[in-house]
């Protein structure tokens, strides 16, 4: 028992990172066990995406009505795309400007390289269409967020319009919501397991041979991630005037959990969890904001979207003018807002930029055939700016409306 209780004494973050280094040693040292804890990984990956349609759905549905004033649920949201638009176009340009000093496509040899499928490209109207559910039981099953999201602004927004007679609704999502949280707070006690097992199986199937055979990639991604949270530093220091030391220890929980699954949606519940326990964010604005975040809030799928049209018209021996840098900022961004929060989902979104300066879709085939193998570990490196990102944001608008205890904020900054 009394190992049980140590166990639980040491900060969950300590037993990730501790499952983490594990993970590698095991996954370096005897690949045949790594496969064969594979299943623990899995079964803790389908945990957390089992949460993420509901969780969705019910906080922000419970977000929107505890925020009671439509005026003041007009502000929250207005004020949160625009953040998430200025983040996502500054990841962009950090991702190309990145690609553009390191070059490192320069070289490379596409010849021998298999093509891969990159599946029918989703026009911007479609994308939009989508957005309403036609079903919305389909919908939930399908996992469509942006029709997900919908569904919930409507159920929340009508719960306030309803006035009294929907008091009974809003105490439906406020339980619903508070029963989803602590599912999730029992769920991230496996984390540790899980993250060793997923590691594991990264290292043993790639190893360093990822950061070998594309090696100035890698080098570019954790370059570019590294610069992008800065930047997230930056906004929390200057215009949230809070630490950023505090801010990153806050959230490290979440920072973990979204590098070991590579995917910012999974990463949710433990976000939510984070921000009213560690930032201080109330419930009404985390719930709203950081769902949202899981649809439109992916810098690192922006950076990296940038970084790997540099790296593509690099490898095809294309140099871009200062008109294709424009063009592929602006489909990047644009790219990077449509793409679903799940692992490699970005490499499939390069052929909207690349497209849209003239290069075809067989050579943007060549180029994801050739990374899609070594993906997986940049993949997990580039969600972790995502995870900040949406916790930034988040934070920077809990600031922005008083919604954000700087008690509990300060109690994680240093000394």
């Amino acid at each position: 028992m009394s190992i049980v209780r140590r166990w639980f004494a040491v900060p969950l973050w300590q037993r990730v990172i501790g499952g983490l280094v594990l993970g590698v040693i095991l996954g370096a040292a005897w690949p045949a066990g790594a496969d064969a804890i594979a299943i623990v990984g899995d079964l803790f990956v389908r945990l957390i995406r089992m949460l993420v349609v509901p969780v969705v759905l019910v906080t922000i549905a419970a977000g929107i009505a505890a925020l009671g004033d439509p005026r003041r649920l007009g502000a929250i949201g207005g004020r949160t795309v625009l953040v998430f638009a200025f983040t996502t176009i500054v990841a962009v340009t950090i991702g190309m400007a990145t690609g553009l000093l390191v070059r490192p496509g320069a070289g490379v040899v596409l010849a021998g390289v298999a093509p891969h499928a990159l599946g029918p490209t989703v026009s911007a109207a479609d994308q939009l269409r989508d957005i309403i559910p036609v079903n919305i039981i389909d919908a939930l099953a399908q996992g469509n967020m942006l029709a997900v999201i919908f569904t919930a602004v409507l159920l929340g927004t009508g719960a306030v319009a309803a006035g009294e007679a929907g008091r009974p609704v809003v105490a439906l999502f406020e339980g619903l919501a508070a029963v989803l949280l602590h599912i999730v707070r029992i769920v991230m006690e496996v984390t540790p397991f899980g993250v060793l097992a997923l590691i594991a199986r990264a290292v043993a199937s790639g190893g360093a041979a990822v950061f070998v055979n594309i090696g100035a990639l890698a080098l570019c991604v954790v370059i570019a991630s590294l610069v992008q949270m800065l930047f997230h530093g930056a906004l929390i220091a200057f215009i949230a005037r809070l630490s950023p030391l505090g801010f990153f220890r806050g959230i490290l929980d979440a920072l973990v959990v979204g590098f070991s699954t590579a995917s910012s949606s999974a990463t949710l519940p433990v976000g939510l969890r984070v921000a009213e326990d560690n930032l201080g964010i109330a419930s009404s604005v985390a719930g709203t904001v950081l769902p949202l975040g899981t649809s439109i809030g992916k810098d690192g799928t922006a950076m990296y979207v940038g970084l790997m049209g540099q790296f593509a018209l690099q490898a095809l021996g294309i140099a871009p003018d200062g008109g294709m840098l424009v063009v592929m900022l602006l489909t990047g961004a644009l790219a990077a807002f449509g793409t679903a929060p799940v692992p490699s989902a970005s490499l499939f979104m390069l052929a909207a930029m690349l497209s849209a300066v003239g290069v075809a879709p067989e050579q943007t085939a060549l180029v994801v055939g050739l990374v899609l193998p070594f993906d997986r570990l940049l993949d997990m490196t580039r969600t972790t700016p995502s995870v900040s990102a949406n916790l930034t944001v988040a934070t920077l608008v809990a600031r922005r409306a008083g919604a954000l205890d700087t008690a509990v904020f300060a109690a994680r900054a240093p000394g």
